[in-house]
């Protein structure tokens, strides 16, 4: 893993990971690569009407910050896509 996945991954883990819960929902790593992530939110921001200014808002630019350029993805829904791993 180099460092901006390193970076990515920290910053999902300590920062983003503990709002999600403090709103009730789960975040899962669906992927890390060079230049994509793909996020998950379960539970109660599955389908929630903030969840896309979250997105926009919170997420897309702390990844920016660390790691100018990656395409952000996020997908919610109940059901975690296979092979994702919870943050």
């Amino acid at each position: 893993m180099d460092a901006p996945d390193k970076d990515i991954l920290r910053v999902l883990k300590e920062v983003m990971a503990p709002l999600v819960e403090a709103e009730g929902g789960k975040m899962s790593l669906v992927l890390l690569d060079s230049s994509r992530v793909e996020v998950h939110l379960s539970g109660r921001l599955a389908g929630a009407p903030g969840t896309g200014l979250f997105c926009r808002r919170v997420l897309e630019p702390a990844i920016h910050a660390v790691a100018p350029g990656t395409r952000v993805v996020v997908t919610t829904g109940y059901v975690v896509p296979p092979g994702a791993s919870e943050l």
